[in-house]
């Protein structure tokens, strides 16, 4: 079955290179970019929808509907920023945005990407994993056929990528170091975007997902294509 996706956070490598990898499997017949500025990407199967504030959707509410899965991909760096806007864009408009679509497309997927290192026990000593956890937590309450957390640790962007973190360049010689030697610590974005279509279009029994079970079932996507 094709499959119809909505896609937040595609103005950043992690959403773009979902976005891009979506873009290219057959199986996926539309995506639905919704950011609050265009993400540079143009395809026969991409729709951007522009909006400036994505934790207020009753405006946009009837461009919503009729969608399988949301690839949730925004997110930002708790680094120069204060704790309440940190927990404000990571918890608050991450769960108004997903309680909408949960009204919208019960028999949705949605796929959250946190981060590794997230505490799911809201109770450790670190702000950002704790509001990752609780973000997490709460997400899996709503009334989605399927929700699952993301966690994955270095990422390989796409090729083609236009929003690449400036600092990559720098360390992006590590990746294949990394990869062989930490296989739970390494993802490319293809993997990252391969999966979350596998467990859209699947039954998939974990609920959190990081390196190996990213890789896994990735590669499950390609071995079904072979088949």
């Amino acid at each position: 079955m094709a499959l119809k996706i909505i896609i937040t956070g595609t103005t950043g490598m992690v959403g773009e290179g979902v976005m891009q990898r979506c873009l290219e499997n057959p199986k996926i017949e539309k995506v639905l970019a919704i950011s609050r500025k265009p993400n540079g990407h143009q395809h026969p199967k991409l729709e951007e929808l522009i909006h400036g504030d994505l934790t207020d959707l009753s405006t946009i509410e009837s461009r919503l509907t009729g969608y399988d899965a949301c690839f949730f991909c925004a997110g930002i760096s708790s680094l120069g920023i204060s704790k309440e806007q940190y927990e404000m864009i990571t918890y608050e408009l991450t769960l108004s945005f997903a309680t909408t679509l949960a009204k919208l497309n019960p028999q949705m997927t949605f796929t959250y990407v946190s981060g590794q290192g997230t505490d799911s026990s809201e109770k450790g000593k670190t702000h950002w994993a704790r509001v990752k956890g609780k973000t997490e937590n709460d997400l899996k309450k709503l009334s989605f056929k399927q929700v699952f957390a993301y966690r994955p640790g270095a990422m390989k962007p796409m090729e083609g990528a236009i929003h690449v973190l400036s600092w990559y360049k720098y360390f992006a010689w590590i990746y294949p170091i990394g990869r062989t030697l930490f296989p739970n610590g390494f993802n490319t974005l293809a993997e990252v975007g391969d999966s979350m279509v596998y467990v859209s279009s699947n039954h998939y029994d974990k609920f959190i997902l990081e390196g190996r079970e990213i890789t896994e079932t990735a590669n499950l996507l390609n071995l079904s294509k072979s088949i």
